[in-house]
């Protein structure tokens, strides 16, 4: 008691749990709490509950829209939706076509695949929260949004399709109701005509009636779910009695089967009551015809495609997740509890009618319990409102799918208009599209037709979540820890196999055609979709995670084998706006292997530590902006020689590490900005918002000062040949244009230089560089882009040149390289005695030669010398590489290379 005698009591309204309200005041919020909750127009659904509830901190348990338990939230969905069109309408279709042994045979298949899909839905909605668009919420958060949202799709469709099952299913029992020679209408008298046009007609106006309540009072439907599942249930009980109760009788023929009837004579068949001789007729198969289809004949797939779109319900308690007070304690429970209440009803129900039923009276009467009950119009009451009530169901979820389809951005501006189309949260466009898209299966008429097509649809649905379950439970992931138990891959594998079997028994042309279907819209998908759902997770990221780790410990380095060697490169990238060309082509000359770009963050301060996570999603913006396969490695130290040496080590993983690191070359072109040209094909505005301390994708001033000196760049390629790793530096690729290799008619050739130019010899052209650069360069004319340049091999004039000539010539074919041998006569005009004496003049005359035969060259591969002390002085190595300079001046995009490994073999 609060001061001045005035009661109050911990509730919160919307607030703080355990807030003082006083008693009038409570009063008054709890009178407009159940009027919000009467009058709300939404469906229910856990978008629209998110306000006008309350939540009483010490009375129950927080509602905010979850106000359901497994009995309501989804026992009785789900004992609804598997009922549909086949309790009443179709289990004497199934018996007197199939026999009772074979009919308890199909059920067993159908359960069993449904039993095992439950376990898989109960584990992955027991793993987290499940929000609206439930089984395609699931998928899509677990798979991704292109398997996600094709299955999405998909699943919207048999929702789609199961609603105008429904309808249909509904007409079909008011025909025979009150229609001519209606089981409720006086003889020769009737409220309803029949025939296909006036069947379409009653089917569209419950079709009608279905948007209005969509539209007007979904919530209401959402909330009397018990009642009318007992309804359904008192219908079902007065059927079992009636096989007690009602002696043998003669039952007519209904007037809609026209090929019975078309000589104008009633025709009567047996209701005979329990009986051994009825009994044993109805064991076996006798496939006749159905007179709802045109009198087409029946086969056990049509059988089978009619049963299982009778079970196909189960996700209709998932998808109340939202509405549930505890998902992980009602889907488990209520959906398990509704399958196994369903499959004793059907098997008590088949066994009955087997026992009591002519096979002929199966097979020309699908209504023959309306007569044969104790009151006939229980039977009417059960077969309408199972079926309408279903139907509503599927329309109002089939909404609720595309309505996540459209939040998701999964079709982009496709669906734009169900975002907008939305009242009161009630999504009315989508409601309304739903409702067209019913409209124009109605056209198809037959039940028997539209119930295969029905199954194929949601059993794909089922193959999807089995496979995301089996998904989540390969990859061991910590994270998947569901609540429900009682599945494992093998329960899962069991699902999937069963699935896609079945779909190809009930009929393997809608089964491929649903699979392509599928296949489609994963690829228009993956190419065109607008949406970015990093934030869902992909199951084929653990996938390939769990695949990956376990192929890396296989791959082992002690096994490798010089046949099956490959280029694994580090690209030092100093500032990537400068160097996507160097990248393209590097990305080109790894040849599937291993590519990683590094970048070295100098700060002797060590304040920057975390460099590499802050700036990690940069770089992979990078990669994809540049479209090529690399990884990334960033790391922080006190100089780049110092960081050179931690991504040797460091880069790859297990076997797969580089052998091969790649410069850019050092020297004082102004860097281009590859973002911002005009003429680039890297422009783009993706970058700019990084500011000047993000270093990385800002270019240095002319004038600025650089991170790494000569010297100490020399050093590095020395670190580099002591670590025992192939070297190449990339010179002039700032001239480097794929689209103008391609276009320009100018370029011919690839050219290589198997020559030590600071020290020629006889055996260059076969030591390990020369066949490193061959290698180099016969994987470059694997690219389309180089596939009609010519590869040359340069061999420079000597005494014996005709000698030189046929041995090269002989290597090369041995490496099965396909090259023409192009002789230097120029080179004899050179004095090699001058190497030493006159180093600059020889170098320039070097670099003349080889720019006489460049004119039409797309990339030159030339060798590189190491420097003569591997730790030499500052000047010896500024004269080093002053040399590389000279050698290379004014040449095409050029990779000098050295090789310190085999990389060739000749053996098979």
């Amino acid at each position: 008691m609060s001061a001045g005698n005035q009661s109050s009591i911990d509730v919160s309204f919307a607030g703080n749990v355990g807030e003082k309200i006083p008693l009038v005041n409570r009063r008054r919020q709890v009178f407009d709490y159940f009027t919000r909750l009467f009058t709300n127009s939404n469906n229910g659904s856990d978008e629209s509950s998110k306000d006008g509830y309350v939540e009483f901190g010490n009375i129950g348990e927080a509602t905010s829209g979850r106000t359901l338990g497994p009995f309501a939230g989804v026992f009785a969905p789900v004992c609804l939706s598997m009922f549909s069109a086949l309790l009443f309408l179709r289990v004497g279709f199934v018996i007197g076509n199939a026999g009772l042994v074979e009919t308890l045979f199909q059920f067993a298949i159908a359960y069993t695949i449904i039993v095992f899909t439950v376990m898989s839905v109960c584990a992955i909605s027991t793993n987290g929260a499940v929000e609206g668009g439930g089984a395609y919420f699931m998928i899509s958060r677990t798979l991704g949004p292109e398997l996600g949202g094709s299955i999405g799709t998909l699943f919207f469709l048999a929702n789609i399709v199961s609603s105008a099952l429904c309808l249909t299913g509904c007409v079909e029992g008011l025909i025979d109701n009150f229609g001519e020679s209606g089981y409720l209408m006086p003889e020769n008298s009737y409220i309803l005509a029949d025939g296909h046009w006036w069947r379409f007609t009653y089917t569209s106006l419950l079709n009608f009636l279905n948007l209005l309540i969509c539209l007007i009072g979904a919530s209401l439907f959402a909330k009397t779910t018990v009642i009318i599942f007992a309804i359904v249930v008192i219908c079902l009980l007065s059927s079992f009695i009636s096989f007690f109760l009602k002696s043998p009788q003669q039952i007519e023929v209904p007037a809609a089967n026209i090929f019975v009837n078309e000589t104008n004579t009633t025709v009567f068949l047996n209701y005979t009551g329990f009986s051994l001789t009825t009994f044993t007729e109805n064991l076996g198969p006798n496939f006749g015809y159905d007179y709802t289809s045109n009198n087409i004949a029946v086969n056990f797939s049509s059988v089978f495609g009619v049963l299982f779109c009778g079970v196909t319900g189960i996700l209709a308690g998932a998808n109340m997740s939202g509405n549930l007070k505890n998902p992980s304690h009602s889907i488990p429970r209520g959906t398990l509890g509704g399958v196994l209440f369903t499959f004793i009803s059907y098997i008590s129900l088949s066994v009955l009618v087997a026992a009591t039923c002519s096979q002929k009276l199966l097979q020309e009467n699908y209504v023959f319990l309306m007569p044969i009950n104790i009151w006939p119009p229980f039977i009417s009451i059960g077969i309408l409102t199972a079926t309408f009530s279903a139907s509503l169901s599927c329309l109002i979820g089939s909404s609720r799918v595309l309505e996540a389809l459209a939040k998701d951005c999964i079709y982009g501006r496709l669906l734009h208009f169900v975002n907008y189309g939305v009242w009161r949260s009630n999504p009315v466009a989508a409601v309304v599209f739903s409702w067209l898209l019913v409209q124009m299966i109605l056209f198809i008429g037959s039940l028997n037709v539209i119930a295969q097509l029905n199954s194929i649809l949601f059993l794909l649905a089922y193959v999807a979540l089995n496979l995301t379950c089996l998904g989540l439970d390969l990859t061991s992931a910590p994270n998947f820890r569901p609540s429900f138990k009682y599945f494992s891959s093998w329960t899962c594998s069991l699902g999937l196999m069963g699935s896609v079997v079945m779909m190809f028994v009930i009929n393997p042309f809608y089964a491929s055609t649903s699979f392509g279907l599928c296949l489609l819209l994963i690829l228009l998908l993956h190419f065109f979709s607008p949406c970015e759902a990093t934030e869902w997770g992909s199951i084929s990221q653990a996938l390939l995670f769990h695949q990956v780790r376990k192929y890396l410990l296989l791959l082992d380095s002690r096994k490798s084998h010089i046949k099956f060697w490959r280029p694994q490169m580090l690209l030092m990238v100093a500032n990537p706006r400068s160097s996507c060309p160097t990248i393209t082509f590097v990305n080109d000359l790894k040849k599937s292997g291993l590519f990683v770009l590094g970048h070295v963050k100098v700060d002797e301060s060590e304040k920057n530590l975390d460099y590499t996570d802050k700036n990690i999603s940069s770089w992979l913006g990078l990669v994809d902006h540049v479209k090529v396969k690399a990884f990334v490695e960033l790391t922080v130290a006190n100089s780049v020689r110092e960081g050179l040496h931690h991504l040797i080590r460091l880069s790859g993983i297990g076997a797969m590490k580089p052998n091969t690191v790649v410069f850019g070359f050092y020297d004082d072109k102004v860097p281009l900005d590859y973002f911002t040209r005009l003429d680039s094909a890297y422009k783009t505005t993706a970058f700019q918002g990084i500011t000047a301390s993000d270093e990385k994708f800002c270019l240095r001033s002319p004038n600025e000062e650089k991170h790494l000196g000569a010297t100490e760049y020399v050093s590095m390629i020395n670190d580099v040949f002591l670590m025992r790793k192939n070297i190449c530096i990339c010179r002039h690729f700032d001239l480097y244009n794929k689209a103008d290799i391609i276009k320009n008619t100018k370029y011919k050739y690839i050219d290589v230089w198997p020559v030590n130019f600071f020290g020629p010899s006889m055996n260059d052209a076969y030591d390990t560089s020369s066949l490193f650069m061959m290698q180099l360069s016969c994987i470059i004319k694997m690219v389309a882009v180089y596939k009609k340049h010519t590869l040359r091999v340069h061999l420079l004039n000597t005494i014996d040149i005709q000698s030189q000539r046929l041995q090269l010539k002989q290597l090369l074919f041995t490496l099965r390289i396909n090259a023409v041998i192009n002789e230097v006569i120029d080179w004899s005009q050179i004095d090699i005695t001058t190497l030493d004496s006159d180093r600059n003049t020889y170098i320039l005359k070097a670099n003349e030669l080889i720019r006489n035969q460049s004119s039409e060259t797309a990339i030159c591969f030339v060798y590189l010398p190491m420097p003569k002390e591997s730790q030499g002085s500052d000047l010896q190595n500024i004269n080093y590489l002053n040399a590389l300079t000279d050698l290379t001046n004014n040449l095409p995009p050029t990779v000098l290379v050295h090789g310190v490994s085999v990389v060739t073999s000749t053996t098979l």
